[in-house]
């Protein structure tokens, strides 16, 4: 089965968490403080994989998770930083937030990577927080939280040539007439229920064509297989627009497609196109060539007669298509695509009353500063006292109503209120 869409998610390391220790020797008794930093947390990494062709890995495995960072040790030494996870993918790889719709990345090349959760950095240890009026620092902070991110990936597949025309119309009998392709073959409507790949061979050139599954009225909109398949045409450069030379009407057929592949994006019809009517060892389509040559060439595009079971001017119509790809535009290489991220201050919070009388403050900030506490040293919960006063939580909370001994919940953790 061919799998074009995933959904997984990622999870970056969190990061190491600072030391708090004091220098210890024999003949230095007071030895000031050596707690070193955490090391950063494993960040996590979609690698181009060109030997994959398909995200059929992801169906089996949704979740990924980077190393934690170490803890940072004595005489200032600082905790190892986890080694990124990549995860593989294949070329022609769209990455998407699943929650969000925002665009990630476009990942086409040959291992290109995009990071997709950035792991938490180390904490730091006491030593660092050592001042001239404070000497003995018992305060560190553990690691900052890894990212956690779900991502929708999609597949498009990269071609040079995209094969398309309505259902039964021949497309995969021409795939496997010029290259070594397999697809299912048999007279009747979506036999293909996925893209094919094949590669031919022109001598000195090779042609990679995918034969992209019939279209019908309301793809755009995903009737039939819709735009599941539709997507896989956006890659290509040249377009072969083959006809059933043995349909009801060749040319009507030519103005659906046409119609499906502009309204689910309209640069499908800038591509070049070759029209190509299939089929000529029938004589229903022999007699409906002139009809058709005269008016797709009046249309402007191409044109070429052929017969995929017969063999017959399928290289002819391969040689024509190379000429056109040469002569087409050059790929659009993608630059890395800026993120664009919901505008909102990470000092931001909200208080809310909850059922129980208490308090629940809620912040990326704060929630993050609470995750970094030691919430065992005296010198921490002081620091952490002063976030809560400078964010402006301190006063918000006094101006909800809090009282003396009321529960103050913040991320995982419950509070208790005292002025």
């Amino acid at each position: 089965m061919f799998f074009d869409t995933a959904t997984i998610l990622a999870r970056s390391g969190d990061g190491g968490d600072g030391a708090v220790h004091f220098r210890r020797e024999k003949h230095v008794p007071r030895g000031g403080p050596d707690g070193g930093d955490g090391g950063r947390g494993g960040d996590v990494v979609l690698k181009v994989d060109p030997k994959l062709n398909t995200l059929f890995q992801f169906s089996h495995k949704r979740k990924f998770v980077a190393e934690n960072g170490g803890p940072g040790g004595r005489n200032d030494m600082r905790g190892k930083s986890a080694d990124p996870l990549f995860v593989l993918v294949p070329p022609g790889t769209v990455v998407y937030g699943a929650i969000t719709g925002e665009l990630l990345g476009d990942l086409t090349e040959a291992d290109r990577v995009l990071v997709v959760a950035r792991g938490g950095r180390g904490g730091r240890g006491n030593a660092r927080f050592a001042t001239a009026s404070n000497q003995t620092p018992r305060v560190g902070e553990r690691g900052a939280p890894g990212e956690e991110v779900e991502l929708k990936l999609e597949l498009k597949l990269i071609a040079d040539i995209g094969i398309v025309g309505v259902p039964n119309g021949g497309k995969s009998t021409f795939l496997a007439s010029v290259t070594a392709a397999k697809p299912k073959i048999a007279p009747y409507p979506f036999t293909t229920l996925q893209p094919n790949l094949g590669v031919a061979d022109l001598g000195e050139e090779t042609l990679v064509l995918a034969d992209i599954p019939g279209l019908i009225e309301g793809a755009h909109q995903g009737v039939g297989l819709g735009f599941d398949f539709l997507r896989h045409i956006q890659r290509t450069r040249v377009l072969i627009h083959l006809l059933d030379g043995a349909g009801e009407d060749p040319l009507a057929d030519f103005s659906q497609t046409n119609t499906e592949l502009s309204l689910f994006d309209e640069n499908l019809l800038k591509k070049p196109q070759i029209v190509a009517l299939n089929k000529m060892d029938l004589p229903d389509a022999q007699a409906r060539w002139p009809e058709v040559k005269a008016e797709i060439e009046r249309r402007g595009y191409p044109v070429a007669a052929v017969s995929a079971v017969a063999h017959t001017g399928v290289r002819d119509l391969l040689f024509l298509a190379a000429r056109t790809l040469a002569e087409a535009p050059p790929p659009v290489v993608v630059e890395d695509i800026p993120v664009y991220r919901p505008a909102f201050d990470q000092a931001d919070f909200t208080i809310t009353r909850e059922p129980d009388a208490g308090f629940r403050v809620s912040g990326a900030k704060i929630e993050r500063a609470a995750k970094m506490t030691y919430w065992e040293y005296d010198e921490a919960v002081l620091r952490f006292q002063r976030i809560l006063d400078a964010l402006g939580i301190k006063r918000a909370l006094e101006e909800a109503g809090v009282q003396e001994g009321d529960s103050v919940r913040i991320g995982e953790y419950e509070l208790e209120w005292s002025d």
